[in-house]
């Protein structure tokens, strides 16, 4: 019966991976057709030629800027998230200062305000100090965003390291600065893991912020920029195709890179929190 029930197991995996693996070759396949192709024939068929220049057309219409664009804000953003969340998390678990909960509690209340509530309040504040079509303002709107979901992800950690740690580096002579960086940290570095791609994946997909507050295709991302190959009487599919198989490429990296750290953190979390 264990035999059996391994067998019955590994099939139902065998075929969720298939059904989510699916999409992505299906999308590699129809980034390798022409318009004409792609609605005249089988959706799912192979293509009978292969049109690798799609991929030279995006990049000569420009796909190489949105991607450089998408990559460090991304990287700055998600840098800043994880960075000024451990350091709140850590104050606010770590030290005992009067109004500690009420903080937690604001930064909480991130979690309740819709995005599309905020775009014109946002929109206002950053023409009022002109950063409207600047890089800096996507950067500052996607650091506020995820910093409440990141900060509760990093509070079950936090709160349950050892005391002991801390008093044996201020024994030691450690500053609060050093003990945070030379010793938090490294021990949080599982569950920083899975906020990381936490973090990631939503900048990197993000449409709404960027086809707000940029305008000028220099600063514009992969998620905006597709919309160039959209016109008003055709659209190139085949190249919209290519497009998406490179702005999945990157998650899809480095998700495998980071998987056996994000099943850490996840665990972590779950026992410690």
């Amino acid at each position: 019966m264990r035999h059996i029930g391994y067998i019955l197991l590994y099939t139902v995996l065998a075929f969720v991976a298939v059904f989510q693996i699916f999409p992505i070759i299906w999308l590699v396949l129809f980034s390798l057709k022409s318009n004409q192709e792609i609605f005249a024939g089988n959706p799912f068929a192979l293509p009978t030629d292969p049109k690798w220049d799609n991929y030279l057309k995006v990049f000569e219409g420009g796909v190489g800027t949105y991607f450089w664009n998408s990559v460090w804000i991304t990287v700055v953003a998600t840098g800043l998230t994880i960075l000024i969340a451990s350091m709140a998390t850590y104050t606010i678990t770590r030290m005992h200062w009067k109004f500690s909960s009420l903080v937690l509690g604001i930064i909480m209340i991130g979690l309740m305000i819709p995005i599309h509530s905020a775009l014109i309040p946002l929109y206002n504040m950053f023409l009022n100090v002109h950063l409207i079509d600047n890089p800096l303002s996507i950067i500052i709107t996607y650091t506020t965003y995820n910093l409440p979901i990141t900060v509760m992800i990093l509070l079950g950690f936090y709160t349950t390291i050892p005391r002991e740690i801390e008093e044996a580096a201020i024994i030691d002579g450690s500053s609060i600065h050093r003990m945070f960086f030379q010793i938090i940290l490294p021990l949080s570095a599982p569950i920083l893991s899975t906020t990381v791609i936490i973090n990631m994946i939503y900048n990197w997909n993000e449409f709404v912020f960027v086809n707000t507050f940029i305008s000028s295709d220099a600063f514009k991302t992969l998620t905006v920029g597709i919309q160039n190959f959209i016109g008003q009487y055709m659209t190139d599919w085949g190249a919209i195709g290519a497009t998406l198989v490179i702005s999945v490429l990157p998650i899809i990296i480095a998700f495998l890179f980071f998987s056996e750290k994000i099943m850490e953190g996840i665990t972590a979390s779950a026992v410690k929190g």
